[in-house]
C-alpha cells in the first residue's frame, strides 16, 4: 500500500499566550481548516492519518524589546503537562489529526524556558516532544535542547522535528535522516531578512539527506512567510510567495523517500549506500567522533 500523508501547513500570524477562549477559536479554525480543503482533509474521513501543522510559537506569540519578551514568555510558559497542552490533546481528538501546533514555550522541571515542538496523535496523546537544540542567540531565552526526536505514524512513516534556527546546523537533518525520519517538519518564525537563505537550506537539507521537508513559518507580522515543502530530490513541490497568511496543502508518498534512496538522487547519488563494511572509519576531530560505516545506514 502506498504510504501517504495528507499535509495541511498554515503559515498564520502568531496568537497571544493563548487562553481557554483562544484555544477554543483555535480549534474552530482548525476544524474549518479541515472542511475547506478537499476530501483529503474533511473531518468526518477517519480512514487515513492526517497531518496539520503551525508555525513556531504560534500559540505563545511575544512582541517588543528581547526583554519584554523575555518577561512575557516566563508569564506564558507551561510544564509539559499543563493546561494548554491538555487542551491541545483535546483538540487532536475531537478532530481526529496529527496536530503539530506550534512550538510552545514550556517550563522545564529545571525551571528553565524551552521552546518545544509537541506532537498529538489522533487518539489525543502526547506521543512526542522536542526542545530545540539552537535557539537563535542572543535573541532567544531559551535553553537548549539536549535530543534529536522523530515519531513513527503507523502504517505511514516516521517524522523528525527541527525548529527554526536547527535547520541551519546540518547535523540536526543528518542526525533526524538516520533516526529513519521520511519527512522532517521545520516551524518557523523567521521575521528577518535572511528567509531567503533558508528556502535554500530547506531544499539542501532535503537533498544531502534525501527527505520530505516541510518548513511552515509564520505571516507577517510575526514572521515573513515563504513557506514551502520540499521533496526528497530538492524540489519544491509546494511553495507560500509572501509573507501573508495562508494555507499549503499537499499529500506526500513516502515511499519517494525510499526510491530516492534506492536508485539516487536525479538517479545518480546513493549518499546512504555510499560505505562498504570494510572501509576505513573516517575521524570527525570537531565532534570528538567518527563515520563508522557499519552505522552509516541509520537506524531507519
Amino acid at each position: 500500500m502506498p504510504r501517504f500523508l495528507p499535509i495541511l501547513s498554515v503559515q498564520a500570524p502568531a496568537k497571544k499566550p493563548d487562553s481557554d477562549i483562544g484555544l477554543k477559536a483555535f480549534e474552530q479554525e482548525i476544524a474549518e481548516y479541515l472542511s475547506d480543503f478537499g476530501p483529503h482533509f474533511e473531518r468526518d474521513r477517519q480512514d487515513h492519518p492526517r497531518m496539520v501543522v503551525y508555525p513556531e510559537m504560534h500559540l505563545c506569540g511575544v512582541h517588543g524589546t528581547p526583554e519584554q519578551r523575555a518577561e512575557q514568555l516566563e508569564a506564558a510558559a507551561e510544564p509539559i503537562d499543563g493546561p494548554r497542552m491538555q487542551h491541545l490533546a483535546r483538540i487532536a481528538r475531537n478532530q481526529g489529526v496529527w496536530l503539530l501546533p506550534g512550538t510552545v514555550c514550556e517550563r522545564g522541571d529545571d525551571g528553565h524556558l524551552y521552546n518545544t515542538a509537541p506532537v498529538f496523535s489522533p487518539a489525543g496523546e502526547l506521543i512526542a516532544t522536542y526542545r530545540k537544540c539552537f535557539p537563535w542567540r542572543p535573541f532567544e531565552p531559551y535553553r537548549p535542547g539536549t535530543q534529536f526526536v522523530v515519531f513513527d505514524i503507523p502504517d505511514v512513516g516516521r517524522v523528525g522535528l527541527a525548529i527554526c534556527y536547527d535547520i541551519w546546523f546540518p547535523e540536526v537533518c543528518r542526525q533526524l535522516a538516520w533516526l529513519g525520519a521520511d519527512v522532517i517538519v521545520n516551524q518557523v518564525a523567521t521575521s528577518t531578512c535572511d528567509r531567503a537563505q533558508e528556502q535554500v537550506l530547506i531544499r539542501a537539507n532535503a537533498i544531502f539527506n534525501q527527505v520530505f521537508v516541510v518548513s511552515t513559518n509564520a505571516s507577517e507580522p510575526a514572521g515573513v512567510g515563504e513557506s514551502a515543502i520540499v521533496d526528497p530530490e530538492g524540489h519544491v513541490r509546494a511553495r507560500m510567495v509572501g509573507a501573508s497568511a495562508g494555507i499549503l496543502t499537499d499529500v506526500l508518498n513516502l515511499d519517494e523517500v525510499a526510491r530516492v534512496r534506492r536508485f539516487g538522487t536525479a538517479g545518480l547519488n546513493r549518499m546512504w549506500s555510499q560505505y562498504r563494511a570494510d572501509d576505513p572509519v573516517l575521524e570527525l576531530p570537531m565532534y570528538d567522533g567518527r563515520l563508522d560505516p557499519r552505522k552509516w545506514r541509520g537506524e531507519g
